[in-house]
């Protein structure tokens, strides 16, 4: 397999990839993915097996969108709501109720989905494109650095994915920070690019 790299702004073949089951390199902005259709149960299968990643790790899902991010979910809250609100696009990632529409492999069996609206334009426009959420993992090895730059991407999986979307170098280069909105209380279950503390004083006297 040769792996395209797509520096223009026209992404018509990346779209096709993502339609046809493939993966492709993705920028966002905090690191490029590895991303795939995440409603395609055989593209989420490929993230896994490129990536090395153990299948008790959950993925977590790029939505276009809060109206994307509620079709994913099993209820949206006031609390997601205004952090969705305040922190998207951007690098906030919110695990809530699992909608029957995602399979179970991105879950990895869960009863809760990741989702994140991604702060790059040609994630957005990837995403707008092709109609789907995409899984989309960190596009490294498992246990590797995460890649900031589409060069880094093809140093991971030239020749094992279709292709990269070059994208410029990741403005953060740190992972999302992840909140779980499907508990009681709201918790941070990782401490990434959104400091902790704008968090909480958007969620502070929210009921829910």
């Amino acid at each position: 397999m040769k792996t395209v790299v797509i520096d223009s702004d026209d992404l018509s073949f990346a779209v096709d990839v993502i339609r046809r089951g493939g993966l492709v390199g993705v920028p966002t902005d905090t690191v490029y993915g590895l991303a795939g259709n995440g409603l395609d149960v055989g593209a989420v299968e490929k993230i896994y097996e490129v990536k090395g990643r153990p299948a008790v790790k959950a993925l977590i899902l790029l939505v276009a969108d809060i109206g994307v991010a509620e079709s994913l979910c099993d209820g949206f809250p006031e609390s997601a709501r205004r952090l969705a609100d305040a922190f998207w696009p951007g690098s906030l990632s919110l695990v809530l109720r699992k909608g029957a529409v995602v399979p179970d492999i991105v879950t990895a069996g869960g009863d809760t989905v990741g989702v994140r609206c991604p702060d790059h334009p040609k994630a957005l426009e990837l995403m707008r494109l092709a109609g789907v959420p995409l899984a989309a993992p960190s596009a490294n090895i498992s246990g590797m650095p995460s890649p900031k730059s589409a060069a880094e991407v093809l140093h991971y999986f030239d020749g094992m994915i279709d292709c990269v979307i070059d994208g410029g170098v990741c403005k953060t280069g740190v992972e999302s920070t992840i909140v779980d909105l499907a508990t009681e209380s709201p918790r941070i279950l990782r401490q990434g690019a959104l400091p902790e503390d704008a968090i909480w004083r958007v969620l502070e006297g929210c009921g829910g």
